[in-house]
């Protein structure tokens, strides 16, 4: 076996390998490979390998880990690392090559002083955590000292229809081509009726909601700088650096000032967001929703809900009807707005002993 330094050299071979071995859950795209795992500035170069058979040179799998930079504009993950994918074709497990693809990473990551490691929920991450299918996965892990933390899930409006939809066995289910009823309601996974949020959009008498515009950019910022310095407003910043015209933010205003927002995403966003990531599993357009937040001097008012509904307006103005929330454990909240649990995750992640 060699091990090769990873680059845009091996992103076919590695959007292949992905594809073949989890592509029925999570579809790999080359544009997405290049956006997350090349072209991000937080990933380690010295810490990314390709196993390759030596014979014939079929990439059999690939690590990609990534630190805080010093070059970041905020403070969010100071000191951390993450392994953002660690994947080996299943014909070749058992082998050592995952175990020596880890070693390269976390030698690495420990060089940069990285005091804790994450897999997954990195910078323009795949994953918050190891999907709950992988058991295995979770074994092979606690047995390198990783630590299992929170359960994470991403959701999705009308579950029953998804592709790639897990039933109680994990088994992936096939869409079944069912339509949304005509009737103004939807069904539930258990049957029942429930409204259909996202007709129209929410009133308030001093609180209105509105798709953002390019002229936005400034007032969004700050907004984000004063009531969500950190991940949030980085992710913004690399939107509106990307191209991004404000259209992809709904904007709650009181008096004419942002007290909210919610992130909206489709296929015209500059940026593939995490919530589409796997819209190939879809034959219609799968469109996403979060993050989403209001000034804590605002909350408690119903302005939480109230943008999330104003949310799936705009979508469903763009004329799509199937919507997914990543990343989140407010399973209850999301659930009174039509939402279900469709993925879940494990949080894992390793204290280094640095210095």
């Amino acid at each position: 076996m060699e091990y090769h330094p990873w680059s845009s050299k091996w992103l076919d071979a590695v959007c292949q390998l992905w594809n073949e071995q989890c592509g029925d859950r999570f579809p790999m795209r080359p544009e997405l490979l290049r956006q997350n795992s090349l072209d991000d500035p937080h990933l380690l170069p010295e810490g990314s390998w390709v196993a390759v058979e030596k014979e014939n040179q079929r990439l059999v799998g690939v690590v990609i880990a990534k630190k805080w930079s010093e070059a970041d504009p905020v403070t969010w993950g100071k000191g951390s690392g993450w392994i953002q994918a660690l994947l080996v074709d299943r014909a070749c497990r058992r082998q050592g090559i995952g175990a020596e693809l880890l070693k390269r990473a976390e030698s690495a990551l420990f060089q940069q002083n990285v005091e804790k490691i994450s897999l997954g929920s990195d910078w323009w991450h795949y994953f918050p955590g190891v999907p709950d299918e992988e058991q295995e996965t979770m074994r092979w892990a606690e047995k390198r000292g990783y630590i299992a933390g929170k359960q994470l899930f991403d959701l999705i409006s009308s579950p029953e229809e998804t592709a790639g939809n897990r039933s109680a066995s994990g088994v992936g289910q096939p869409a079944t081509g069912k339509e949304r009823p005509a009737s103004g309601v939807e069904q539930s996974v258990s049957g029942k009726e429930r409204p259909a949020f996202g007709t129209e959009l929410p009133t308030f008498a001093e609180v209105t909601f509105r798709e953002g515009k390019p002229e936005d950019r400034d007032a969004l910022m700050a907004f984000f700088n004063r009531c969500f310095p950190g991940r949030w407003e980085y992710e913004a910043l690399c939107y509106f650096e990307k191209g991004g015209t404000g259209r992809e933010f709904v904007l709650a205003e009181k008096n004419g000032a942002i007290i909210g927002f919610c992130r909206i995403n489709d296929a015209r966003s500059p940026i593939i967001a995490q919530n589409v990531y796997w819209a190939p599993l879809f034959a219609d357009e799968l469109g996403g929703i979060g993050p989403l937040g209001i000034d804590p001097q605002e909350r408690k008012f119903g302005y939480g809900r109230a943008v999330v509904e104003a949310g799936i307006f705009f979508l469903r103005q763009r004329g799509i009807e199937r919507i997914c929330i990543d990343w989140t454990d407010l399973v209850d909240f999301y659930r009174k707005l039509g939402f279900e649990v469709w993925k879940g995750y494990r949080s894992y992640s390793k204290i280094l002993n640095v210095g």
